[in-house]
């Protein structure tokens, strides 16, 4: 069975009206580098959607690619990952108020010494909400500001 790959592009984002980490794009010397600015003292989320194409079995693995602004002292952040998925034809579930799978949350410690280097924090989501092929998935990525899953 091949594994199946789905990249999401921080501008491909959808944000509810309130907590919801700032689109940033930063000029950069060479090249545009865009990003969500996560806020370090709420949590905020970000959403996105897709169909589990050819999606078979088994947990999704999740790399979030990140870096600080500024590298000070040795920091973790912690990531939320949760998803909703949803068959249509099939659920009688009103879609604005489907809910999402419990979470799953990783730990990530930014290296430091360097200002904007890329982390990668690589969480293994097994919360599926019963996830089958050619469903409808909410993707919800959380930065855990406030501690509450921190390990």
């Amino acid at each position: 069975m091949a594994t199946v790959y789905q990249q999401f592009a921080p501008e491909e984002a959808k944000l509810r009206t309130t907590a919801f980490p700032q689109y940033v794009l930063a000029n950069g010397t060479n090249f545009p580098v865009s990003g969500l600015a996560y806020d370090a003292a709420s949590d905020e989320a970000a959403f996105y959607m897709f169909r589990a194409i050819n999606y078979a079995s088994g947990n999704l693995t999740i790399d979030i690619d990140w870096y600080a602004d500024t590298a000070i002292g040795v920091q973790s952040i912690v990531f939320e990952a949760q998803i909703a998925a949803y068959t249509p034809d099939a659920d009688d579930v009103d879609i604005e108020t489907r809910a999402l799978a419990i979470l799953n949350f990783i730990q990530d410690a930014q290296i430091i010494g360097v200002d904007q280097r890329v982390h990668r924090a690589t969480l293994t989501l097994s919360n599926l909400d019963s996830l089958a092929a050619n469903e409808l998935v909410w993707l919800r990525i959380a930065r855990d500001a406030n501690g509450t899953n921190a390990v």
